[in-house]
């Protein structure tokens, strides 16, 4: 089995709930820990050795980027408490962990303490990184040793999928499935089962990774920015590559965690061998610049110009000295784009330091199933989960071909992992009969068990074809009677395919090839709006007629999806902005990821929404049950939010902004969001009757005074634009009913219209074009 998940907290051993979480140890793992189990919504106890640290950790956390918590009102689930005095508030906790220091003698006199105040069947676990089980169980008695296993974090805690689990044959089944379940369901972690070794799965691999990265790096003379443009894309390493994810965990962590593998691994094992000496690194950290946390940087660094201009530099690895960064230019980046072996084969120095670094890590990983883990597929999920991996060190292998890297390894000489011969011209994975199967320790494939209430679309796709497909979009059938619809342009920006491939799939259903639709991708983000590309092109072309006919052809498109004879469901995960958010603004109902962030965030680019953001947005919060009545009030609302781009930073953020609806649901592992989603579609199915459109009572003239009003006070205290200003009139005039002096009721069609005359007399304006084309030049927006 390739991950442990399973029940909705409670133990399928029969072992109850988990309604009460307490957790020993404030510093940024522990307090992470913390909150991200009050967002889970149980109550939490928090502890710490410093008096008043927990309180302060809380604070600290409340004011954090990113934020720990998934909304601030979660804070007061936690109660805080000292070590020292208030050790009795664990005695109702159903689950207590310990993230103190990575001391076994420290941790063991902990667990003394917490013995003796802790309910009988409770559950004890320590988030340490490295220290074996069998370490921190010397001496404990038996009803502890039954009640304890590692439940490992990776930071943090509220973002990262991965939960390392470590049990032994004493670790009673009813506890590790009431962990277990509620880390699955209720915290939304992959749990992945480890074997009782130093730094278990991620950071054995994970450390003896950025450790090669860096030796080689010093080797071959590379700059930190060549390494990590060699080790990001290409690779399907985070952007922030070696270097920058050593800034990011924190320099003066990495001794520590050396000191400890070393400690713990034999003496010939790679990662103890490949140790250096790293004095940059130590004076680094002597200096305090100990990465992004310390605020002074590490090997890169952040300054402004005299001219208040944002800076960044980075060390050079042999004369220590800082310099402004420079853009690396290899020829092996290019080539490398799209077939890692033409990385690693190129022979410059990028392609050699990718061959480098490869070979030592994935045979190493190689090397190390069935010891850490029993499968290849638990340690390639371990890696995109626990260190943002694109491909696990396997599948990496299969791109690769693990003939060509055995062969590679004898050519210099060294051992091939038996694992790896054993695979021999064949890969890792495979698909047969359309099911996912790895290769195991056996010699035989075996199916990637998914968990039961997990429907992953990537499974759909191996074992059927779309039902109906273009460039853009697919539509696939996922049982039941439901269809799904999913996006697949560049960060699934919406174009006219994808508005065609909406109106095909509402044609589809309302001739009844399927009762319910789900909209759905397993993209890194659900859709971040409209391809602005195309409309600048189009606009440079003066190609108004164009832009006009995807603008109405996308509210008709939204419209026809809202009024279809079938329910439709948004599953989101990641960001929905924009004309990705109009989408769900038109769905029956939406089930979305925990990790949504959505919003209607277009007047950045110099425009308002166009595909009926404006119009829904309108009748949400005049529908909302706290809002006061009168057509004031949800046109003020939706003003503030829309003229402010404003984005829910969490799924419950967007209920809160009536960008989800108080019926939505949310759902914390996004595994399982797919299968959340459909079951809320197929319950909307018995009795579904599509919305009637009706009548909104804007105000008129009276509103737009009030939001011109507003709009003057924003620029009086210099937070508002020139360009803002025009953006905001013409959002006034649509949000309030266009020129009409007085009160009325107006039809969705009216303010429809609006919304197409608002956007393209702002698209037609040079402040809005150069907006765009800041945008897609550097990701930011323009103030202008």
């Amino acid at each position: 089995m390739a991950v442990i998940q399973a029940g909705p907290g409670k133990a399928s051993g029969g072992g109850g709930r988990i309604a009460k979480v307490g957790v020993i140890g404030a510093g940024v793992m522990g307090a992470g820990i913390a909150a991200h189990c009050a967002n889970a919504g149980v109550q939490v106890v928090l502890l710490d050795i410093v008096p008043g640290g927990a309180a302060k950790a809380v604070q600290a956390m409340l004011k954090a980027d990113p934020a720990p918590f998934m909304h601030r009102r979660n804070a007061e689930r936690v109660r805080a408490g000292d070590l020292e005095t208030d050790l009795s508030l664990l005695s109702d906790c159903d689950w207590i962990v310990e993230a103190i220091v990575e001391r076994p003698d420290a941790k063991r006199a902990l667990y003394a303490q917490v013995e003796r105040v802790r309910k009988a069947g409770s559950v004890v676990s320590s988030n340490t990184s490295t220290i074996p089980l069998a370490a921190l169980l010397e001496g404990a008695g038996e009803a502890f040793r039954r009640d304890f296993l590692i439940t490992h974090f990776f930071n943090p805690p509220r973002y990262m999928r991965l939960l390392e689990f470590v049990t032994s044959a004493e670790t009673s089944p009813g506890a590790v499935a009431l962990v277990r379940d509620f880390a699955d369901r209720s915290l939304g972690k992959t749990v992945i089962p480890c074997k009782d070794r130093p730094g278990f799965i991620a950071n054995r691999i994970g450390g003896l990774w950025m450790q090669c990265a860096m030796n080689h790096a010093r080797e071959l003379r590379l700059t930190i920015e060549e390494a990590d443009a060699v080790m990001g894309r290409p690779v399907g390493i985070p952007k922030t590559g070696v270097f920058g994810l050593l800034d990011l965990v924190g320099l003066d962590l990495i001794p520590h965690v050396g000191a400890s593998m070393k400690a713990a691994l034999p003496a010939d094992d790679a990662y103890v061998l490949g140790m250096r000496d790293n004095a940059l690194m130590a004076r680094l950290i002597q200096e305090g610049r100990t990465g992004r946390k310390g605020g002074k940087g590490g090997f890169y660094t952040r300054t402004k110009s005299a001219e208040g201009e944002n800076l960044k530099r980075a060390i050079d690895l042999w004369t220590g000295e800082d310099r402004p960064t420079e853009k690396p230019v290899l020829e092996s980046l290019e080539a490398g784009k799209k077939d890692l072996r033409k990385l690693v084969e190129h022979p410059d120095r990028g392609g050699r330091y990718a061959r480098a670094v490869l070979l030592d890590v994935l045979s190493y990983a190689a090397s190390l199933v069935p010891e850490v883990a029993d499968s290849p597929a638990d340690v390639d999920a371990a890696m995109r989960l626990g260190y943002n991996w694109k491909w696990g060190p396997f599948e990496l292998i299969d791109r690769l071909g693990p003939a060509w890297l055995a062969a590679q390894l004898r050519a210099e000489g060294r051992a091939v992992p038996a694992l790896l011969e054993a695979v021999g011209e064949s890969t890792f994975y495979c698909v047969e009969d359309g099911r996912l199967q790895a290769f195991g320790v056996d010699g035989r494939y075996a199916d990637v068990v998914r968990p039961e209430g997990v429907l992953l679309l990537a499974d759909v796709k191996r074992r059927s074809k779309p039902i109906a497909k273009n460039g853009a979009a697919s539509l696939w059938d996922i049982g039941d009677g439901v269809a799904c619809l999913e996006f697949h342009t560049k960060m699934n920006a919406l174009d006219p395919e994808v508005l065609a491939m909406i109106g095909k799939a509402t044609a589809m259903g309302t001739k009844g090839a399927f009762k319910a639709l789900v909209i759905h991708n397993e993209a890194e983000n659900f859709s971040v709006g409209a391809n602005l590309g195309l409309a600048l092109f189009a606009a440079n072309i003066a190609a108004w007629g164009e832009i006009e006919g995807m603008i109405e052809g996308g509210q008709k498109a939204m419209r026809a999806m809202r009024h279809a004879p079938f329910p439709v469901v948004g599953a989101p995960a990641g960001m929905a902005l924009g004309g990705g958010c109009e989408v769900l603004l038109h769905c029956d109902a939406v089930q979305a990821h925990a990790e949504t962030y959505v919003g209607l965030v277009e007047v950045g680019v110099g425009v308002i929404p166009g595909w009926g953001g404006c119009t829904t947005m309108l009748r949400r919060w005049s529908e909302a049950p706290k809002v006061p009545k009168g057509p004031m009030p949800p046109v003020a609302k939706a003003f503030e939010m829309i003229s402010t781009a404003q984005v829910a930073k969490s799924a419950f953020e967007a209920r809160e902004m009536m960008l989800l609806r108080p019926g939505d649901g949310i759902t914390m592992n996004r595994d399982r969001l797919l299968a959340d989603a459909k079951a809320k579609a197929l319950a909307l199915v018995e009795g579904y009757k599509a919305p009637e459109p009706k009548p909104l009572r804007l105000p008129g003239a009276t509103g737009r005074a009030a939001l011109s009003l507003a709009v003057q006070q924003q620029v009086a205290l210099g937070r508002a634009t020139p360009h803002d200003v025009v953006v905001c009139r013409y959002l006034a005039e649509t949000l309030t009913g266009g020129k009409r002096d007085h009160t009325e009721e107006t039809s969705e069609d009216e303010v429809l219209k609006l919304e197409r005359r608002s956007f393209m007399d702002l698209l037609k304006t040079n402040a809005t074009l150069a907006r765009i084309e800041h945008m897609l030049e550097t990701g930011r927006p323009l103030r202008n």
